[in-house]
């Protein structure tokens, strides 16, 4: 009997653990926090409603950043949608929840010149009609608002919870804690969300500044956007892999990583690997 080989998934480099962000709303500050993403090589995703451009704002801080700057903007990060005029959705008829995500999806990518397919709940509000609804409507993955208060890897995306909000009190204690991981038994995520805006009406850049300093730069963590995530996972659920485990066929166009008996193996794109 052929021994029987421990094969795991693992993410690019075989690294173990992923590091994801998600601001929402596109406000002003976003062009800061950008920046910030930027000089520290983090991966953010950022929810926007396309339909608000012409809202009036009494703080500076409400000022929303135009659409005709998002592809420029943003660019190595994701924009995904918040639906076009953050209703409240769980409440609205079903015609409604459609036109929300096809409206603001229909100007994003009309802006960015690339599918959008992500997406953050407005005021956090969903139920499973709303998650159905955005499903057919070609959304592959959706952020709640209630924090986990841990790393695990999401059971369902468009139910997506992250770890906690960059106000969280726990902030600091769970980034110190996803750094000091080291066991490769399961697949770590560390998910912070959160508003640009709050930066400024808080006066507190100095929590996501710190974070950005702090955080970047682990050889052990993989810093991606939401839909690079998914895309990944998803990319590892179409590799073929033999009966015996000896040999694996990657029909993807990027190359997937997995672990074979405590050894990182890289899949190539169109091509079987022996295991």
């Amino acid at each position: 009997m052929n021994k029987i080989k421990n094969i795991y998934m693992t993410f690019p480099e075989g690294r173990h653990k992923v590091l994801t962000l998600s601001y929402d709303d596109g406000k002003i500050a976003d062009r800061r926090l950008v920046a910030l993403f930027n000089e520290y090589n983090l991966k953010g995703t950022f929810n926007v409603n396309s339909g608000l451009m012409d809202l009036e704002y009494k703080e500076s801080y409400d000022e929303r950043i135009p659409i005709s700057e998002y592809k420029e903007l943003y660019k190595g990060h994701e924009v995904a949608c918040h639906t076009l005029t953050h209703p409240t959705i769980a409440r609205c008829p079903k015609e409604q929840i459609v036109q929300q995500v096809i409206e603001d999806r229909r100007n994003l990518e009309s802006a960015l010149g690339k599918t959008v397919r992500g997406m953050a709940y407005p005021n956090g509000s969903f139920d499973d009609q709303v998650v159905d609804i955005f499903k057919n409507c070609g959304i592959v993955h959706a952020r709640t608002v209630h924090s986990t208060l841990g790393f695990a890897m999401p059971s369902d995306f468009l139910r997506w919870n992250p770890t906690c909000s960059h106000s969280n009190p726990n902030l600091e204690r769970l980034y110190k804690e996803f750094s000091d991981l080291h066991k490769t038994q399961y697949l770590y995520m560390l998910y912070v969300w959160g508003h640009s805006y709050e930066f400024e009406r808080d006066n507190n850049w100095h929590i996501i500044e710190k974070f950005a300093k702090e955080m970047s730069g682990h050889d052990d963590i993989w810093y991606a956007t939401n839909i690079e995530i998914v895309d990944y996972i998803d990319s590892y659920n179409r590799v073929q892999f033999s009966v015996n485990g000896d040999f694996a066929y990657n029909p993807n166009a990027n190359s997937v990583w997995i672990e074979v008996d405590k050894k990182a193996i890289e899949l190539k794109p169109g091509s079987y690997t022996n295991l």
